[in-house]
């Protein structure tokens, strides 16, 4: 089958199929394969209306389209493979549209708060050493709130994958969320977060009820490489694997850029959310207010560090604040850690990165005699660590 065979292959195989939930991705084998494809999309658009639906994913090589039931099993000599656009979910419990409860929603408080979770791994301390500052962090998520006091300071330039159109506006909350613990600052009324001078470049890859497809995070991907950002923050996951995503994260890895993610809400001893469970992820854990692992985190030897994940307190949508639990707010602790060394010795790479934190973190006590192998991020000791 030639490129021109298999265009027209496609369009047919997309006719009929305008359920979302039969999306695909499908991969090249190498630039040249995929180069060609493109320019027969080109030539074949006016004709072929369809094509129009087709998103690229230029990143790994692939395109995304909702193809019909069975369409999948083509075969061409330069398709490298064909796999589902599975859905993938944020990792924060209790949450999953915009519309809170009233009373949930809280104003700001009458003087800075600096949240317990970023007091409770000693970030305060290293504030004298470093600040996170001009570490640019991309942040996968809802979007974020732009117009939050506490982070018109730190948000900059980002991308809406929904809809390239738009800015990437947070209409879910959770986004900003983790924007306000990585980063956020004030003088007066509102909150600290871990790194306060860090740049944070919203990605929107997930919609108003919490969803994205992976083609939408892998699209983010390939903004925050072609961006050069520093660090991902990755506060979602899905339980089955993804050549496509591993792909895409491996090819952020290998540019040097630190990918964070949180392990899952499910409390399972072994079962770590995709891309956490990836090896070039930092799969992070959640604890509680007393330092044990929170009993809704992800558990197992596939996580690399643990942080504060119950009831985090951090910005919320106009200019509000809100209590979150889950693996999604541990893992911006850890992304706001990653800012304050990377700030204080640029260039360390990924790996580097991961070995720190697990050599200065503090050992979690199961009981007053035994301590299990897992580990809580310690910001001072992680930083003091780096030499300028």
């Amino acid at each position: 089958m030639n490129p021109s065979t298999f265009v027209s292959w496609l369009h047919e195989a997309m006719e009929g199929s305008e359920d979302t939930d039969k999306r695909h991705i499908i991969r090249f084998l190498n630039d040249r394969d995929y180069a060609a494809f493109a320019r027969q999309i080109g030539r074949q658009r006016k004709s072929l209306p369809r094509l129009h639906q087709i998103q690229p994913l230029r990143l790994i090589r692939a395109i995304s389209c909702t193809l019909r039931t069975g369409s999948e099993a083509v075969s061409a000599p330069f398709i490298r493979s064909i796999e589902p656009d599975t859905r993938i979910k944020l990792h924060a419990l209790g949450h999953a549209s915009s519309a809170l409860p009233s009373g949930e929603e809280k104003k700001s408080p009458v003087k800075a708060v600096i949240p317990w979770g970023i007091r409770h791994i000693r970030a305060p301390q290293a504030w004298s050493k470093s600040r996170g500052e001009r570490v640019r962090i991309g942040v996968i998520d809802t979007g974020a709130d732009y117009t939050h006091p506490d982070l018109r300071h730190c948000l900059s330039r980002g991308i809406n994958i929904l809809n390239r159109q738009l800015p990437p506006i947070d209409d879910n909350g959770h986004g900003t969320h983790i924007a306000g613990t990585i980063a956020a600052y004030t003088r007066h009324r509102g909150i600290i977060g871990v790194a306060p001078q860090a740049i944070l470049h919203p990605v929107k890859a997930f919609d108003q009820h919490g969803g994205a497809f992976v083609s939408d995070i892998i699209g983010g991907i390939d903004w925050c490489v072609s961006s050069g950002v520093d660090i991902i923050n990755m506060s979602f996951g899905m339980k089955t694997y993804s050549k496509a995503l591993e792909a895409a994260v491996l090819s952020a890895y290998r540019s040097g850029i630190i990918v964070v993610a949180s392990s899952g809400n499910e409390g399972n001893q072994a079962e770590v959310d995709y891309p956490a469970r990836l090896r070039q992820v930092i799969a992070v854990g959640a604890t509680t207010r007393k330092g044990r692992i929170a009993p809704f985190s992800n558990i197992g030897k596939q996580i690399n560090i643990y942080a504060p994940g119950e009831k985090v307190y951090s910005t919320w949508l106009r200019g509000k604040y809100h209590e979150l639990s889950g693996t999604s707010m541990a893992t911006s602790h850890v992304a706001g850690v990653i800012a304050l060394m990377l700030a204080r010795k640029p260039g360390l790479k990924p790996l580097r990165i991961k070995n720190l934190l697990r050599k200065h973190a503090r050992y979690i006590i199961k009981s007053r005699k035994t301590m299990t192998g897992a580990k809580e991020i310690h910001a001072f000791r992680s930083v003091s660590a780096v030499s300028k």
